[in-house]
């Protein structure tokens, strides 16, 4: 009977086609919501706790791992930057949960500090109240209510991410037990010697009368006077004894405060004559001048000279201890104040690119001089000239009682004293005015100073007696070693970063003059210095009755009346004793969670140290370093064994991103348009140890991916619709394509499992989506449509469905730890139940004699010859000879007789989907087809023979010769 006889029946229904209601539109942005609801009802979390306890003693004991988190200040909504970092969390804690540990995060929150205490004085202002003149315990409570509800917020938007853990029962640094252990951990430091009192530069709002964190600083344009202004030497030889090196300065009033002159030994330096100047020129002809090279004419130019004449090159060894003399060195009526000898010292931080290539020194007005004198341990030649009006001091000399900026943050008259100072002592060659960005205050919008202030700061290189030394003596020694011995680093680059840090880092500055934080808790000796021995307080009861109160009532009870009384209890009187006032920095609170966190909860680690502690670059600088000096302090090592750092999130254009540029990506918007789980994927997607870029285009390019995977995952669940456990078979009966697909998962089993250790989740991602796009979806259910839809119990239909079911498992626990909400939704779709979940499951065990070397070689060949019989039918398709593969009948012609019998004995018409195909050991003719990167295979191509099966539409020359109408032999077995 022909096909197309009017009697032929219609065989659609007796398909066994796909059947599923698992939509192909997602719908994550309101569906997503149902499924946190879902998991809270449930206890996801609690259960795998349950099950991990279950399992303890037994042969399936769930070994346990600890992500500790690194925790975010609980202010304002949350940017892309804590969603890339909490979502790579998420993908580290889910995937070790399902590789079989018991893998534990608890969440957690910085709550002290500067920024909650600009809030509570901001709303101050605007009731016109002044932060002074309120109750210290009444304001830190405003300041923890401040923080607790955005603790509450942070943790709903943390949660819509698909974030797991431990959000019932988070840690808070503001919490009582959290601030009895941080000041607990800060008197381990005051017992070992570590703790001191020095001296430190500040930025300081003279309108404020309060150092300023760098948070609170904001720049705008200033005009500053510019100096130049000549040292001369006191122990140079030849002709640079009669030489002056010069300085240029935009802080004239830190002159009388200079205590050296820096050079770069990088920078070209001569040697510089002046042979003319103007009238009006504070130079003379004759006189000896050291520049850099690529601004001594610019600054001889200020300084009125028409003629000069370099003299020589000047090497940087020459400089190697000279000492230089102050410009008001012997000044009448200084009663020898500038006397001291004033060192020429290296310096990284000089350059050529402005001034004169030498930088005046002022370690007490710096950053960078000091730490150009910390580095030397010259901290005993620091200065105390200016004071908090930003006014000098009654010791110095000639400018008692000036200003640098009046109570208004107008210029004072400091500077122009010091200027005219200069003049009058020759210690000036050029004066100018400048326009430059300069540090005001975020309040009050007025210029600040650098001036330094007395500050308690934990040295690193004290040898520490505390039995705890083997990784060494001292904190920076521990750190140290614990870098190179105990920790992996995720990138390797991670550890050189940090490694140099604290190779050259100095002492670390403990105190800040805040009230919201967790104060210093000791006391010193009232009439002692410092450097007395007795100056500091140094008792366990004292201590222990601190903490205990802590305990009880918080932070708050060292502000309490009587607290001085109640702490020093009978054994100390109170008034031969100072209460220090001064709060820890808040990298302190942060750097000690391990304690309060790893060490004392059920939920921590049996020895105090996380698995993983995972962030940005930056904390390399923050909280990687703070919990590496105070871990290395109070327990001898570092608290963590891998460090997981990622980078920061820029526009499409690799702009950073800011408000200002409005380039800015919220996550609430993206989880608004498109779910949490594209989001996710882009995560996943991303090398996130390098800076990654994110935005729109960049967003549909994710969301098309994810369609195409969700696709794959749809077709699974329509084949698998109707099968049974009856129909499994097992692997070794199985056809050898189905082998192979086996094989290949034992392959990417491997890979998804080590690089989830490694926590490498974009190439696990690239290899799934890899295997399910091209292996599966292009290639074995393109082969296998055939056998499934219409084949009746055969071999192929059950080996497809049986591995079919096994790829279900796999894939879904393999993406489950990156799309959290698709994957439990195509989870349920197949095992729906109250109490059922994906994240309750864990990846299967994959047995190693699925692994075939031998045949995925073979088959490696045959997909290389399917490339070509594809790609010469893809010619005739586009050309219109035929409308699908189907049609075809090709001719193959295989130069290489191993793989022409390796065709041979595989159906390799199924494989091509064609409806019949023929191989040949001949040599090709000229026409046929050829593909160049497939040598040795050619394509004759060929018409199928015969009618068009009306059931599964292949041409075939046995088409209508059986019982039923329009159908080949093997569709008329399926119909029985």
């Amino acid at each position: 009977m022909c096909a197309d006889t009017p009697q032929t029946p219609e065989y659609k229904d007796t398909l066994n086609l796909p059947k599923t209601d698992f939509p192909m539109r997602a719908g994550l942005p309101k569906r997503e919501p149902g499924w946190l609801e879902r998991w809270a009802q449930i206890g996801v979390y609690d259960k795998l706790r349950e099950k991990a306890a279950a399992a303890k003693g037994t042969d399936g004991e769930r070994k346990p791992f600890t992500l500790h988190d690194g925790p975010p200040y609980a202010n304002g909504h949350l940017h892309i930057g804590h969603a890339l970092n909490k979502t790579i969390k998420d993908m580290i804690v889910r995937s070790h949960q399902m590789m079989g540990f018991d893998a534990r995060y608890v969440p957690g929150w910085d709550c002290h500090g500067l920024p909650i205490e600009w809030k509570i004085e901001e709303q101050y202002r605007k009731k016109g109240k002044n932060k002074d003149e309120v109750n210290i315990v009444d304001f830190r409570q405003e300041c923890r209510a401040f923080a607790d509800s955005w603790v509450d917020i942070q943790r709903e938007e943390f949660k819509r991410l698909g974030i797991t853990g431990n959000w019932d029962d988070p840690y808070l640094t503001m919490n009582y037990h959290a601030e009895a252990v941080i000041a607990g951990e800060f008197q381990k430091f005051l017992m070992n010697g570590t703790l001191y009192q020095g001296s430190k530069p500040v930025m300081w709002s003279p309108v404020e009368k309060t150092a300023l964190a760098e948070a609170e600083i904001e720049y705008h344009d200033h005009k500053s006077h510019t100096i130049w202004v000549p040292f001369g030497f006191a122990n140079a030889a030849d002709d640079l004894s009669e030489a002056r090196v010069v300085i240029w300065t935009t802080t004239p009033w830190t002159i009388p405060s200079n205590k050296a002159v820096a050079y770069n030994p990088k920078v070209a330096y001569g040697l510089y004559r002046v042979d003319a100047t103007q009238d009006e020129s504070w130079t003379k002809p004759g006189e000896l001048y050291l520049f850099a090279d690529a601004l001594a004419a610019d600054a001889l130019e200020k300084s009125r000279v028409t003629e000069f004449t370099k003299v020589r090159d000047i090497e940087p060894s020459e400089f190697d201890g000279l000492i230089c003399k102050h410009p008001f060195h012997g000044t009448d009526d200084a009663n020898g104040f500038w006397d001291y000898d004033v060192p020429m010292i290296d310096g990284d931080h000089v350059t050529d690119d402005a001034g004169t290539g030498f930088v005046h020194t002022a370690p007490s007005h710096g950053a960078d001089d000091y730490e150009c004198f910390v580095a030397r341990n010259w901290i005993d030649r620091m200065t105390h000239n200016v004071g908090e009006e930003s006014e000098f001091m009654p010791h110095v000399p000639f400018f008692a009682g000036l200003q640098v900026f009046d109570k208004k943050g107008k210029e004072g008259k400091a500077n122009n004293a010091v200027i005219a100072k200069l003049v009058e002592a020759g210690g000036i060659i050029a004066r100018g005015r400048v326009t430059h960005s300069y540090p005001h205050s975020w309040r009050s919008k007025a210029p600040i100073v650098f001036r330094n202030t007395p500050q308690w700061f934990a040295s690193v290189d004290r040898e520490l007696a505390d039995g705890m030394g083997e990784m060494g003596d001292t904190i920076r020694s521990r750190a140290l070693n614990s870098i190179d011995q105990l920790v992996k680093w995720t990138p390797q680059t991670g550890r050189n970063r940090l490694y140099s840090m604290i190779e050259s880092r100095p002492d670390w500055v403990l105190s800040r003059q805040r009230a919201w934080g967790v104060p210093l808790t000791c006391f010193v000796k009232k009439g002692l210095l410092p450097t007395d021995e007795g100056f500091l307080l140094r008792d366990e009861a004292v201590n222990a009755r601190v903490i205990e109160a802590f305990e009880a009532e918080g932070a708050d009870a060292w502000y309490a009346d009587g607290a001085k009384e109640r702490f020093l209890g009978n054994d100390y009187a109170a008034d031969e004793w100072e209460q220090v006032f001064d709060v820890l920095d808040v990298w302190f609170d942060s750097g000690s969670t391990h304690a309060f966190v790893l060490r004392d909860r059920e939920d921590g680690t049996e020895d105090g140290i996380a698995d993983v502690y995972m962030e940005g670059t930056d904390q390399h600088r923050g909280w990687f370093h703070s919990s590496l000096l105070q871990a290395c302090g109070t327990t001898g090592r570092a608290p963590y064994r891998n460090v997981v750092t990622h980078g920061f999130t820029l526009d499409e254009k690799g702009n950073k991103m800011s408000k200002s540029l409005g380039n800015t990506i919220v996550p609430e918007k993206i989880i608004q348009q498109y779910g949490a789980d594209i989001l996710r994927l882009w995560v996943a997607q991303t090398d996130y140890t390098a800076d990654q870029r994110i935005g729109p285009e960049i967003l549909k390019g994710v969301a098309d991916g994810y369609r195409r995977l969700r696709n794959t995952m749809r077709y699974m669940l329509g084949s698998l619709a109707d099968f049974s456990e009856d129909q499994r078979m097992d692997p070794a009966d199985m056809p050898e394509l189905e082998q192979w697909v086996l094989h290949r998962l034992a392959e990417l089993d491997h890979k998804v499992r080590t690089g989830y250790q490694a926590y490498d989740f974009q190439g696990v991602f690239s290899a799934v989506f890899n295997f399910a796009t091209v292996d599966l979806s292009a290639f074995y259910f393109d082969i296998r449509k055939d056998a499934l839809y219409c084949d009746g119990d055969t071999l192929n239909a059950r080996a497809a469905r049986t591995v079919l079911d096994i790829l279900f498992h796999r894939l879904t626990t393999w993406l489950a730890p990156i799309l959290v909400f698709t994957m439990e939704e195509v989870w349920l779709e197949r095992f729906p139940g109250d109490d059922s979940s994906l994240h309750l499951q864990d990846i299967p065990a994959t047995p190693a004699d699925w692994l075939n070397e031998p045949l995925a070689a073979k088959w490696a060949k045959v997909r290389q010859a399917r490339r070509v019989v594809t790609a010469a039918l893809e010619v005739q398709r586009v050309d219109k000879v035929i409308g699908a593969s189907l049609e075809a009948a090709p001719v193959v012609h295989v130069r290489e007789a191993e793989i022409l019998a390796a065709l041979k004995t595989v159906n390799f018409a199924d494989v091509c989907i064609t409806s019949d195909i023929a191989l040949s050991g001949d040599p090709a003719p000229a026409e046929a087809f050829r593909m160049p990167e497939v040598d040795g295979v050619s394509v004759v191509f060929e018409k199928a023979d015969g009618e068009k099966c009306q059931r599964c539409w292949k041409i075939l020359p046995d088409v209508g010769r059986y019982r039923h109408p329009g159908v080949c032999g093997r569709c008329n077995v399926a119909l029985g």
